[in-house]
């Protein structure tokens, strides 16, 4: 017979506390840039179960407030709750009714407390996010990991992205990018991962954010071309292979 905790119990039962200790279903890369009206994020909409890529029409990029955008890498289900987070957030915030609104840093600060807070509980959203965004003028862009690490610059990637699209971004990158210019950047960078990373998908929304608002376009896919010798048989020459 199994012996019943005590309800004081240190201990406590195992379903007093549950954690996410592997993330389900997962978004890959994210891709932003500050251009020269606001700031433009890419990413694809796969989402992979396991190794699976099982869902093809995930949006993985949310506005929030009057002046700030959201994209995330990593767990579908977590960024469904920080989405949660930020709803309360800017409710709580138009709730005074002040003329203020919080604006993209702001944001960002907060999203850093808290992706800290929870990993400090040993229970971390399983989540990379950029945030950027337009306010008096001012242009913001930042990203923070699972594990509360952060910093703005003028070009962020996650995942894959900030392996293989980073150099790209810091080689062509400058301040003065018109938005044709912006998301011809943005495609190379999609382009790269779609080639490199298992769990990409060639279906991807660009979005933008202006001191005017945010516009997220409509799905569309790139042209590809996997006719290179290197994608029709990758292990050729290599050292083992059969």
């Amino acid at each position: 017979m199994a012996l019943k905790q005590p309800e004081n119990s240190l201990l406590g039962s195992e379903s007093d506390s549950q954690r996410t200790l592997y993330p389900y279903v997962t978004g890959t890369s994210v891709a932003a840039l500050k251009y020269k009206d606001g700031i433009l994020m890419a990413a694809d909409m796969g989402g992979s179960y396991g190794s699976t890529l099982r869902y093809k029409s995930v949006e993985r990029m949310k506005p929030f407030g009057k002046h700030s955008l959201l994209g995330a890498s990593g767990e579908i289900s977590d960024f469904q709750e920080i989405l949660h987070y930020l709803d309360e957030l800017i409710l709580y915030d138009n709730m005074w009714d002040d003329g203020n609104s919080l604006g993209p840093k702001e944001v960002h600060n907060y999203l850093t407390r808290v992706m800290y807070n929870r990993r400090n509980k040993f229970n971390p959203l399983w989540n990379s996010l950029v945030l950027g965004g337009v306010k008096n003028g001012n242009k913001y862009l930042g990203t923070v990991s699972m594990i509360g690490v952060n910093f703005e610059d003028n070009h962020v990637a996650t995942g894959f992205g900030n392996h293989l699209a980073r150099p790209i971004l810091r080689q062509e990158w400058h301040e003065n990018l018109s938005f044709e210019d912006g998301v011809k950047l943005l495609e190379k960078c999609m382009h790269v991962l779609l080639y490199r990373d298992r769990s990409a998908v060639n279906k991807l929304q660009i979005a933008k954010i202006t001191k005017e608002g945010v516009t997220i376009h409509q799905p569309y896919s790139l042209k590809t071309y996997w006719e290179v010798s290197a994608f029709e048989n990758p292990a050729q020459g290599a050292i083992g292979s059969w």
